[in-house]
């Protein structure tokens, strides 16, 4: 009887072994079950937002500025000069933290930075020290534009110097090449995955004839071969910069000539111009192409670094447009927007301390009437945008 209930008693406990084990394996598999089904749609979250994102479309931004001419006059780089070379950085400081707010800033270096080897030189034939390249990259600056009147100035040696050297320092260049290879290359920046290339052209060089056969060395206005290039820089980028050497010098409004061919090179693809040469602000304002496109035109950026002083030489700034990229499964559209002009100007002591300021503070370094100046060019500039 004892053998009985022994075995009873155990085939009890073991039975109920069996189905709390069961229970237990049930309740694991249960919650295994839940948990992969909590992470199954987590994945299924992220692909569905994925996928309605590219049904509405993304969206993103990037502000594109540029500055006017670095003409390093002898009074320039005479202030500049160290015991062992030339330091060009103080010349910034006031500036360089506005030049810091766009995400790609231009400059046009209108003097070759042949360095002291081929010898340093003011007007006519300028030819500047390269400290000025390592200042402009202190500052902010992300490219130069390189093609203008003095791109010749010491010649093919002068101009492959200056080039060896922006390259050697980090310092993109556009408008001069010292190959054809080199001037069928697309300057491309990427910024917030947004393309912009970069084209840069000169109405001439002071009458210094391009080497034969070296065509490639310095970018000439010259429409068909602007419209090749353009159309090739349309195909590989989102959005078309083109920086202009052109215009009459100290001319405070853009000729015919000039608005003739922004029209034409807007028409042909070109979404911002950025002006140069005139020494002198010229006033932006907006061009409506034929394809519905808006593009920009900043017909002359003026002087931002020289030793020219008076009648508005020594009045430059930055011009800044937000351009936003939207895309979705069916296209990429560019929208510019927001275009705006931050004065500054170039103050000196009896032609020493030379220091790039914003134009609103210049009061405080001998300018007369700065205000009443500083809201006359902002209307000179912006005027014509609203």
């Amino acid at each position: 009887m004892d053998k009985k209930k022994t075995l009873l008693i155990s085939t009890m406990v073991c039975t109920g072994l069996v189905l709390l084990s069961s229970l237990l394996l049930f309740k694991m598999h249960t919650e295994n079950k839940a948990a992969a089904a909590v992470k199954k749609p987590a994945q299924l979250h992220f692909q569905a937002r994925q996928s309605e994102m590219g049904n509405k479309g993304l969206k993103t931004q990037a502000t594109l500025g540029a500055i006017g001419d670095i003409l390093i006059h002898d009074f320039v780089y005479n202030d500049a000069k160290t015991q062992t070379g030339y330091d060009f950085k103080p010349m910034f400081e006031h500036i360089k933290p506005i030049l810091g707010e766009p995400d790609l800033l231009l400059a046009n270096q209108e003097t070759i930075l042949g360095g002291e080897a081929i010898g340093i030189s003011s007007y006519p034939m300028f030819n500047s020290p390269q400290e000025v390249g390592d200042a402009l990259i202190e500052s902010g600056i992300d490219i130069v534009s390189t093609a203008n009147n003095h791109s010749l100035d010491k010649g093919e040696k002068g101009l492959k110097a200056s080039l060896d050297y922006m390259d050697q320092i980090g310092l993109p260049h556009v408008g001069t090449s010292r190959s054809p290879s080199e001037d069928r290359t697309l300057k491309i920046m990427n910024k917030n995955g947004i393309k912009v290339a970069y084209l840069s052209y000169t109405y001439g060089t002071n009458g210094i004839p391009v080497p034969k056969g070296k065509d490639y060395l310095v970018n000439l206005i010259d429409k068909s071969l602007m419209k090749k290039e353009i159309h090739r820089a349309k195909d590989a980028a989102d959005i078309v910069v083109m920086s202009l050497h052109w215009g009459n010098e100290y001319q405070l409004h853009p000729t015919d000539d000039q608005k003739d061919l922004a029209n034409y090179l807007v028409n042909e693809g070109v979404d911002i111009i950025f002006g140069h040469h005139p020494h002198v602000l010229q006033p932006m304002e907006w061009i409506n192409a034929n394809d519905g496109r808006k593009s920009l035109v900043v017909y002359s950026l003026g002087n931002f670094l020289s030793g020219q002083i008076s009648d508005y030489k020594d009045i430059g700034g930055l011009a800044t447009v937000n351009v936003t990229k939207y895309m979705n499964e069916n296209e990429v559209k560019i929208e510019l927007s927001n275009p705006d002009f931050f004065p500054t100007y170039v103050s000196n002591k009896q032609r020493k301390n030379y220091r790039i300021i914003p134009l609103k503070e210049a009061g405080k370094f001998g300018l007369k009437n700065a205000d009443s100046k500083y809201n006359e060019i902002q209307k000179h500039m912006l005027g014509n945008l609203h």
